[in-house]
Protein backbone atom coordinates (compact mmCIF):
# COMPACT_ATOMS: atom_id res chain seq x y z
CA UNK A 1 0.00 0.00 0.00
CA UNK A 2 1.37 3.38 -1.02
CA UNK A 3 0.86 6.29 1.32
CA UNK A 4 1.18 9.88 0.15
CA UNK A 5 1.84 12.75 2.52
CA UNK A 6 1.48 16.39 1.53
CA UNK A 7 3.15 19.33 3.19
CA UNK A 8 3.64 23.02 2.57
CA UNK A 9 0.17 24.47 2.74
CA UNK A 10 -0.64 27.61 4.66
CA UNK A 11 -2.05 31.12 4.65
CA UNK A 12 -0.56 33.69 2.29
CA UNK A 13 -1.54 37.01 0.78
CA UNK A 14 -2.44 37.50 -2.85
CA UNK A 15 0.64 37.64 -5.04
CA UNK A 16 2.74 35.48 -2.76
CA UNK A 17 4.06 31.96 -3.32
CA UNK A 18 3.86 28.54 -1.72
CA UNK A 19 5.55 25.24 -2.46
CA UNK A 20 3.67 22.01 -1.82
CA UNK A 21 5.37 18.65 -1.53
CA UNK A 22 4.00 15.13 -1.87
CA UNK A 23 6.13 12.30 -0.57
CA UNK A 24 5.41 8.63 -1.22
CA UNK A 25 5.94 5.87 1.32
CA UNK A 26 7.75 3.55 -1.05
CA UNK A 27 9.44 3.66 -4.39
CA UNK A 28 6.54 3.16 -6.74
CA UNK A 29 6.59 6.79 -7.84
CA UNK A 30 9.32 6.25 -10.37
CA UNK A 31 6.88 4.86 -12.91
CA UNK A 32 3.59 6.33 -11.77
CA UNK A 33 2.01 9.53 -12.92
CA UNK A 34 1.24 11.90 -10.07
CA UNK A 35 -1.22 14.77 -10.04
CA UNK A 36 -2.36 17.56 -7.79
CA UNK A 37 -6.07 18.17 -7.35
CA UNK A 38 -7.83 20.85 -5.36
CA UNK A 39 -11.25 21.39 -3.92
CA UNK A 40 -12.36 24.88 -2.98
CA UNK A 41 -15.28 25.79 -0.72
CA UNK A 42 -18.50 24.68 -2.36
CA UNK A 43 -16.70 23.47 -5.46
CA UNK A 44 -16.02 20.11 -7.04
CA UNK A 45 -12.57 18.56 -6.97
CA UNK A 46 -10.57 19.75 -9.95
CA UNK A 47 -7.33 18.78 -11.65
CA UNK A 48 -4.52 21.28 -11.14
CA UNK A 49 -1.34 19.75 -12.56
CA UNK A 50 0.12 16.38 -13.38
CA UNK A 51 3.50 14.88 -14.16
CA UNK A 52 4.36 11.64 -15.92
CA UNK A 53 6.32 8.85 -14.33
CA UNK A 54 9.47 9.89 -16.14
CA UNK A 55 8.94 13.54 -15.33
CA UNK A 56 9.24 14.58 -18.96
CA UNK A 57 5.57 15.28 -19.55
CA UNK A 58 3.56 17.78 -17.57
CA UNK A 59 -0.01 18.99 -17.80
CA UNK A 60 -1.62 22.05 -16.24
CA UNK A 61 -5.12 23.35 -15.94
CA UNK A 62 -5.53 26.62 -17.80
CA UNK A 63 -6.26 28.48 -14.57
CA UNK A 64 -2.75 27.80 -13.22
CA UNK A 65 -0.68 27.64 -16.37
CA UNK A 66 2.25 30.03 -16.17
CA UNK A 67 1.91 30.39 -12.39
CA UNK A 68 2.30 26.83 -11.08
CA UNK A 69 5.13 24.40 -11.80
CA UNK A 70 5.06 20.70 -11.04
CA UNK A 71 8.27 18.72 -10.67
CA UNK A 72 9.44 15.41 -9.29
CA UNK A 73 12.51 13.94 -7.67
CA UNK A 74 12.22 10.19 -8.06
CA UNK A 75 15.30 9.64 -5.95
CA UNK A 76 13.44 11.17 -3.03
CA UNK A 77 9.97 9.92 -4.07
CA UNK A 78 8.73 13.49 -3.98
CA UNK A 79 6.53 15.53 -6.29
CA UNK A 80 6.40 19.27 -5.73
CA UNK A 81 4.05 22.02 -6.81
CA UNK A 82 5.52 25.50 -6.88
CA UNK A 83 2.69 28.02 -6.78
CA UNK A 84 3.44 31.63 -7.66
CA UNK A 85 1.24 34.70 -8.00
CA UNK A 86 -1.43 33.14 -5.84
CA UNK A 87 -4.87 34.72 -5.78
CA UNK A 88 -7.93 34.15 -3.58
CA UNK A 89 -9.45 31.83 -6.22
CA UNK A 90 -6.60 29.40 -5.52
CA UNK A 91 -7.90 28.86 -1.99
CA UNK A 92 -8.62 25.15 -1.61
CA UNK A 93 -7.55 21.88 -0.09
CA UNK A 94 -4.78 20.54 -2.31
CA UNK A 95 -4.34 16.79 -2.56
CA UNK A 96 -1.78 14.75 -4.42
CA UNK A 97 -2.65 11.47 -6.06
CA UNK A 98 -0.71 8.73 -7.81
CA UNK A 99 -1.76 6.27 -10.45
CA UNK A 100 -1.12 2.58 -9.98
CA UNK A 101 1.24 1.13 -12.56
CA UNK A 102 0.76 3.83 -15.20
CA UNK A 103 3.03 6.70 -16.10
CA UNK A 104 0.56 8.61 -18.26
CA UNK A 105 -1.11 11.72 -16.90
CA UNK A 106 -4.89 11.75 -16.89
CA UNK A 107 -7.13 14.48 -15.52
CA UNK A 108 -9.93 12.38 -14.07
CA UNK A 109 -9.71 11.66 -10.34
CA UNK A 110 -10.98 8.10 -10.89
CA UNK A 111 -7.73 7.27 -12.71
CA UNK A 112 -5.75 7.72 -9.51
CA UNK A 113 -5.49 4.98 -6.93
CA UNK A 114 -3.46 6.50 -4.11
CA UNK A 115 -4.39 9.77 -2.40
CA UNK A 116 -2.89 11.93 0.28
CA UNK A 117 -4.85 13.51 3.09
CA UNK A 118 -4.73 17.02 1.63
CA UNK A 119 -3.23 20.31 2.73
CA UNK A 120 -5.06 23.62 3.06
CA UNK A 121 -4.00 26.60 1.01
CA UNK A 122 -5.64 29.90 1.86
CA UNK A 123 -4.97 33.07 -0.07
CA UNK A 124 -6.21 36.33 1.38
CA UNK A 125 -6.89 39.42 -0.71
Amino acid sequence: QVQLVESGGGLVQAGESLRLSCTGSRRTGRSNAVAWFRQGPGKDREFVAGISGSGYRKDYDESVKGRFTISRDNGRDTVSLQMNSLNPEDTAVYTCAARADYGVILRGPSSYTYWGQGTQVTVSS
